[in-house]
């Protein structure tokens, strides 16, 4: 009895060990007045010097929703990277908004967020080591937060990405967050990626465009993938079998963060990190 005794603790605190290295924490936002909650997965063996991920979701979505379809565990170990999962719940397309003071998920995800990351966990500085893809509207997210904040992200992908906000304005309450397009169709331009082409700093950051030849945002990923090529923007572009679907979203994200490895050299030899 005493010997199952110290085999159920043993247990417990084995699983225990195991299950902080997926989290998660609630991070304040002085400009929202709010907490929001991020699901951090950290490697499974300590390590100093991590390299950060950003891993962001779709409208309608939230900050399990990558957690939910695939373990990120093993990535986390294969890459000794931080994986940081941030919620925008309020389908904010990671926008600042002009029109709901509540709802300032830029200002979270670009500066509150990484200020929080760099205070908590042992983070390379240099933004060479943080990158940042997303799926539908976070696939637009990533790629505006990375053009706008080059200063914090050094690499930026997106999958299936909604890069142009006027491919439907009445749908996916993009009106609620920059107002009705009939009244102020320059926000919707402005805040589109395919009109942010040349903001992009020509500083050779790695870029990933990445969609499904079935996806509904396919035929503007295209136009985006044209654009960058007439402004001379280095940047890898790739189309793969599927559509607007975690099935496809899964299936990619190892493409991505081995995209992200391939900039970064490896520290020791037969080992794959992201620093």
């Amino acid at each position: 009895m005493r010997r199952m005794l110290m085999i159920i603790r043993l247990t417990a605190a084995l699983s225990a060990t195991l299950s902080a290295a997926v989290d998660t924490v609630y991070v304040h936002s002085s400009s929202m007045h709010k907490d929001i909650p991020v699901l951090i997965v950290s490697p499974m063996e300590s390590r100093d010097s991590l390299a950060v991920v950003f891993l962001l979701h779709g409208y309608g979505g939230g900050y399990t929703d990558w957690q939910k379809h695939v373990n990120l565990q093993p990535y986390a170990d294969q890459y000794a990277a931080l994986l940081v999962c941030p919620d925008a719940t309020a389908n904010s397309w990671y926008l600042d908004s002009p029109e709901q003071s509540d709802s300032r998920y830029e200002t979270f995800t670009a500066v509150e967020l990484p200020a929080f990351v760099l205070h908590r966990y042992p983070v390379r500085k240099d933004k060479k080591y943080w990158a940042i893809t997303g799926l539908s509207m976070g696939g637009h997210g990533a790629l505006y937060l990375g053009i706008r904040h080059p200063e914090r992200f050094g690499q930026m992908a997106a999958m299936s990405g909604g890069v142009d906000l006027t491919w439907s304005t009445k749908k996916w309450e993009i009106a609620q967050k920059l107002g009705a397009y009939e009244t102020y169709p320059q926000r919707w331009h402005k805040n589109s990626i395919l009109n942010m082409v040349g903001q992009i700093n020509r500083d050779g950051r790695p870029i990933l465009i990445d969609c499904g030849v079935d996806d509904i945002f396919i035929d503007i990923n295209r136009s985006l993938h044209q654009r960058l090529l007439e402004a001379g923007i280095a940047h890898d572009y790739c189309e793969r079998p599927g559509g607007h679907s975690w099935r496809y979203w899964v299936r990619v994200l190892p493409y991505h963060l081995m995209f992200f490895n391939e900039h970064i050299s490896a520290t020791k030899p037969g080992h794959t990190r992201l620093h």
